[in-house]
């Protein structure tokens, strides 16, 4: 959003508002749904979503979680050091938003809500101080590098000492930019914490480059004093260069991943044109809508509400929110979800569904909860963060007093070297780096990440059990085998049949109608059409049609006790359709698998899973199913009832399994909860979502594949980001303490090290990360859809 835009929190224009006009504006209950929602289970309780400003490492997390929990009426925060995002539960009788975002102010960090339209101009503008602080560092850094230059390389007494105190003199003038103006904010956070009497990250480097630039200065105004062997300004503009390029860095990737979420919480737009009663269309705030209301949606813009399309067609890019690639065409009369992006015609939609409702709200709700959400080796790393920081204070004390009686200048710079080499953000940012850039990495393929440690457990499995009906197959049925009364051909009986499905909404009646329409085929009419809900529908042909066919009287299609047949012994799904007369033919229908499901079980099993199949269906429903992916008889398990298959979860849980279930249907609710991983199916019941891990938008089972690799992707990357950070400790800390590692090149090395983390972090993000499935299996995955 650009400057002069409207903010929905605020109603304010141009410029992004100071906190102090934000503020009490936010404490208005109309405006607690924007960045709030009601908890479920905790009446007059709400959960807000913000982004704190400020933040740098873990430590500042703790600090901020520990500022909020001592508000009365905060019930609980959390907030996470990689996406500077936290999650805070508070009661509207004892809180307002105004005085938790003022603690967390007063403790030096700005909270923002996290779909303030300004969000994405603060932002920028914290990019654009970041370069310009940037830019004066590398500009100063190079000018003094060549005013150290000469003295490097000077033989005694080749320099006068006149000219050596003037090329001081110089890099002290060139350094004074880089201490006021590119060192501020590292200044500005570790006077906070002095007044806090508390730590973080900026503490130790702040103190580091003061103590350079006092010592190098001391040596500048008395070369004969104890100090004045050697100054260190081009080590002091070196090391704050490094350090703001990795800080720059960094916030230049978490921003990508930011961004992302922060483009799907804001994709809906501020207003729409709604229809008046008499025809005419006015513009109203989005969040001003209601059920039954009818907008125009042109061409460009997103859906603001979920509801139906009552005038007009269009193609709808559904691709974030259901993980369609394709564009897909809406006919009048079609659902279309919020946040979908109309893309060819202007249409008319009737509102259904707003707020919180709507399916776009339940998907970033989701999303919103895995970016705040902290797996269990990052609260590890979180809660060392603070003592390890402690222990790098006392080290480089001890070091200034080891070296102190060789040297006071050089001690001064090793205690400097320690203070800045050591890097507890890398080891901070090791998991949840890596965790966050893999669930973007899952959103954008159609799977939704609700906690983040599933994704570390998922990569442990070595079972995963589907649920059938709705599962692997589709809500749908397709037509295998037809036979007719001779006489009657089984095209003609297809199109009788089809006359009479077309009235009835129930999926076997769905399947014959589309079933003909594959053929070419046109649907008779028929009249005076009654349908009995269970056992059929029943019609009686027009005068027009019947003539001169071997059709008699009144229709009937369905069930072969409606029909008035004799059903054969046949386990397989056959609706009838009979006449005066009696039989007329048999329609004989399976089950629709999803369209990968082969494609996805082989795919598992490249990946070394065991598939297994628990189904509350027919054992011989669950058998051909079976057959049809490949899978044998001590694979499968029908007739289960749910406590039935939760029984056979924890029989191979105790056998030393661990299991991942999908499923969809309500009966899957305890199996799910009972599992190590649960999949659940978007257009699962949200009791079944509720206890899911992840959720697969769309129709295609694929994606699950991808997330099982995916996992064991992420953690291989964890594993690498721990060992860097441990060992980059463990090894670059006695170095500085020996005096062996010079300041700029430990203000290199940390940037360097946080850097290393998030950038091999960012590997997760790569879309053509699926190398253990195969190029085969994913050209069937891809085909297959």
């Amino acid at each position: 959003m650009t400057a002069g835009a409207t903010s929905p929190l605020t109603g304010l224009t141009a410029e992004p508002p100071e906190a102090a006009q934000v503020l009490p504006l936010l404490d208005d209950p109309a405006e607690w749904s924007a960045f709030s929602r009601p908890v479920p289970d905790k009446p007059g309780c709400w959960e807000s979503s913000v982004v704190f400003e400020g933040m740098h490492c873990a430590a500042c997390a703790l600090t901020i979680e520990d500022a909020l929990r001592k508000m009365p009426g905060v019930e609980s925060v959390q907030v996470s050091s990689a996406s500077h995002r936290g999650r805070i539960v508070w009661g509207e009788a004892a809180v307002k938003p105004s005085q938790w975002m003022q603690a967390a102010q007063r403790a030096g960090y700005r909270a923002i809500p996290a779909n303030d339209a300004f969000l994405n101009e603060r932002r920028k503008n914290e990019m654009r101080q970041a370069v310009w602080r940037l830019g004066v560092a590398g500009l100063c850094m190079m000018q003094v590098m060549m005013y150290a230059w000469p003295v490097y390389v000077a033989e005694p007494g080749d320099m006068a000492p006149d000219l050596r105190n003037l090329l001081r003199w110089a890099s002290w003038v060139l350094s004074l930019p880089v201490l006021i103006f590119s060192c501020g904010p590292f200044f500005q956070n570790a006077l906070r914490d002095l007044r806090e009497r508390r730590i973080s990250m900026d503490l130790p480097v702040a103190l580091g480059m003061l103590i350079t630039f006092a010592v190098s200065t001391a040596g500048t105004f008395d070369p004969n004093g104890i100090f004045g062997a050697e100054v260190y300004f081009d080590s002091f503009t070196m090391f704050v260069f490094f350090l703001l390029a990795g800080r720059w860095l960094e916030l230049r990737m978490r921003d990508r991943t930011a961004g992302a979420l922060e483009a799907l919480m804001n994709r809906l737009p501020d207003s729409v044109e709604r229809q008046r009663p008499d025809g005419s269309f006015e513009r109203v705030a989005v969040r001003r809508l209601q059920v039954g209301d009818v907008v125009r949606v042109r061409a460009g813009e997103a859906f603001p509400a979920d509801g139906v399309l009552v005038e007009g067609e269009t193609m709808v890019d559904e691709g974030l929110l259901t993980g369609e690639s394709r564009p897909v065409a809406h006919p009048a009369g079609s659902s279309v979800i919020a946040g979908s992006h109309n893309l060819t015609a202007s249409v008319l939609m009737r509102v259904e569904r707003t707020g919180e409702q709507t399916r776009f709200a339940q998907i970033v709700a989701l999303m919103d909860a895995a970016a705040t959400s902290k797996p269990r080796i990052a609260r590890l790393a979180d809660r060392i963060a603070k003592p390890f920081l402690v222990g790098v204070l006392l080290a480089a004390g001890a070091a200034v007093l080891y070296w102190w009686p060789q040297n006071p200048g050089h001690a001064l710079m090793v205690g400097v070297a320690v203070l800045i080499v050591t890097c507890p953000c890398a080891l901070s940012l090791a998991t949840p780096a890596a965790m966050l850039a893999s669930a973007g990495a899952l959103a954008r393929r159609g799977v939704l990440v609700r906690r983040l440690e599933a994704i570390e457990t998922l990569a442990s499995v070595d079972w995963i059990v589907f649920d059938k009906t709705g599962t692997l197959t589709r809500d749908a049925f397709a037509l295998q085998q037809m036979q007719a009364r001779p006489g009657i051909s089984p095209d003609e009986a297809l199109a009788w049949a089809a006359g009479l499905a077309r009235h009835s909404l129930h999926p076997v009646s769905r399947a014959l109608v589309a079933a003909a329409a594959a053929r070419g085929l046109s649907a008779f009419d028929v009249v005076e059409v009654q349908e009995q809900s269970g056992l059929g529908v029943q019609a009686r042909p027009t005068p027009s049609v019947i003539a001169g066919t071997a059709i008699q009287g009144v229709l009937r299609l369905g069930s072969a006790a409606f029909c008035g047949v004799v059903a054969d012994d046949s386990d397989t799904l056959k609706v009838y359709l009979a006449d005066e007369a009696g039989w007329l033919a048999s329609f004989e229908l399976r089950e629709a698998l999803r369209p990968d499901a082969a494609a996805t079980v082989e795919a598992l099993r490249r990946l070394g899973l065991q598939v297994r199949i628990l189904s509350g269906d027919r054992p011989a429903a669950v058998r051909r199913v079976a057959a049809e992916l490949g899978l044998g008889p001590d694979e499968i398990q029908g007739g289960c009832l749910p406590e039935d298959k939760l029984a056979a979860l924890q029989r191979a849980q105790k056998a030393g399994h661990r299991v991942a279930m999908v499923g969809d249907g309500l009966n899957d609710g305890p199996v799910l909860a009972g599992s190590h991983v649960a999949f659940a199916l978007g257009q699962s019941v949200p009791l079944t979502q509720s206890k899911s891990d992840f959720i697969v938008l769309g129709e295609r089972l694929g994606p699950i594949a991808q997330a099982v690799e995916q996992s064991r992707r992420t953690l291989k990357i964890v594993r690498q980001n721990l060992w860097w950070a441990v060992g980059y400790n463990a090894l670059c800390v006695p170095l500085a303490i020996f005096g062996w590692l010079p300041a700029w090149l430990a203000g290199l090395g940390m940037a360097a090290s946080s850097l290393f983390v998030v950038l091999n972090a960012l590997r997760l993000s790569r879309p053509e990360a699926h190398e253990a499935l195969g190029a085969a299996t994913r050209q069937e995955l891809k085909e297959a859809v």
